[in-house]
């Protein structure tokens, strides 16, 4: 669903976020001294957890707002608001709340963030420190499969190996007040993606023109994050990816996305836009842990979750990357192959701690 217009979101959506965390605040001893005591009867009881995660969700939201209005005021009521000494604080910002975020949810849900090793023969720098590894900025193209997976790559980024994000994510997460206000006041582009069915509901030249801006004039230190399945990944979405191909007459691309099995078929355009206003390395990224969870009826029965989010990323140095964009278009499609075959072979590796 699309967003409302700013104003709405800012002086309606925004005000009710806080007030309800300011309540749920107040409230915050009880429930905290009620959820443990109903917890420890009752560890299995789905609902409790959800309840409890989304009464800490709000306050989080509600507390991330009051913080950016302090920010707004701080910069001049937002005359400095995207110098750059305001834009590094945002990014403390964003990575304090994804520590927090991820420190309650992760004990709620036992869920835990690693990282697989390299393979077999892979140089010392293939670990995650040297695949993101400063000095040049860099395309972080991941694969988006299963909830918060986004949440997740953006937090190892920012407090694992401090890069600076510059993001591209569905409009519909400008409904969220915190992270759309965040979001605005650093380099980000909120899309509509070009959709699931027969014909596109979004994307095109206007969003890759987009895509190139942001990737643009990057520091060293940034890292441009894209998703080029345009979506999480489902068997649906999957089949309807190969039928757009072979409408639009891309059977050889049609075919090649048919022999993936855990990846679906990536959007050429974003990455082609991205390379060509930048001189940046690509990593890629793919992550297993959180498949099966592609309905809200999936998530409920895997409560509480109890997984290993396993990651891996891999850095292609620019000089290997081809200009041609069909050329291109086929090494990208080989790199989701690659990635596609990871998932398979590693999916239940014993990883080691990120």
């Amino acid at each position: 669903m699309r967003p409302p217009p700013r104003w709405v979101r800012r002086l309606i959506i925004a005000p009710i976020v806080v007030a309800l965390g300011v309540v749920a605040l107040v409230v915050t001893p009880l429930a905290l001294l009620i959820f443990l005591a109903l917890i420890s009867l009752a560890p299995h009881v789905r609902t409790l957890r959800v309840v409890w995660l989304a009464f800490v969700y709000l306050i989080w939201d509600a507390a991330a707002l009051v913080v950016l209005f302090v920010l707004w005021i701080a910069s001049g009521f937002g005359w400095k608001l995207h110098s750059p000494a305001f834009r590094r604080a945002h990014y403390r910002l964003a990575a304090i709340a994804l520590r927090v975020l991820f420190w309650v949810f992760g004990a709620s849900l036992r869920l835990k963030i690693l990282a697989a090793a390299a393979d077999e023969g892979e140089p010392a720098d293939a670990s995650v420190d040297g695949v993101f590894a400063p000095g040049i900025p860099l395309i972080v193209a991941s694969r988006h499969a299963g909830p918060g997976d986004s949440f997740i790559l953006i937090h190892v980024l920012l407090n694992r190996v401090h890069r600076m994000p510059r993001i591209v994510l569905a409009q519909k997460l400008q409904w969220d007040p915190a992270i759309d206000a965040l979001l605005s006041r650093v380099p980000s582009r909120f899309i509509a993606p070009a959709g699931f069915g027969p014909a596109k509901t979004g994307g095109g030249a206007r969003v890759e023109a987009e895509i190139g801006e942001l990737a643009g004039g990057m520091a060293p230190d940034d890292a441009f994050v894209i998703f080029p399945e345009g979506g999480n990944f489902t068997p649906r979405r999957r089949r309807s990816r190969i039928e757009r191909l072979r409408g639009a007459g891309r059977e050889t691309m049609a075919e090649r996305a048919e022999s993936f099995a855990h990846v679906m078929a990536p959007h050429p355009g974003g990455v082609h836009a991205a390379l060509g206003a930048s001189e940046a390395d690509v990593v890629f990224v793919a992550h297993t842990g959180l498949e099966g969870l592609v309905t809200l009826g999936d998530m409920w029965h895997a409560l509480p979750m109890d997984k290993h989010i396993t990651m891996r990323a891999w850095r292609v140095p620019r000089s290997e990357i081809p200009d041609d964009l069909d050329a291109q278009a086929s090494w990208l499609f080989d790199w989701f192959a690659r990635i596609d075959a990871w998932i398979e072979q590693h999916s239940d590796a014993p990883p080691k701690d990120v």
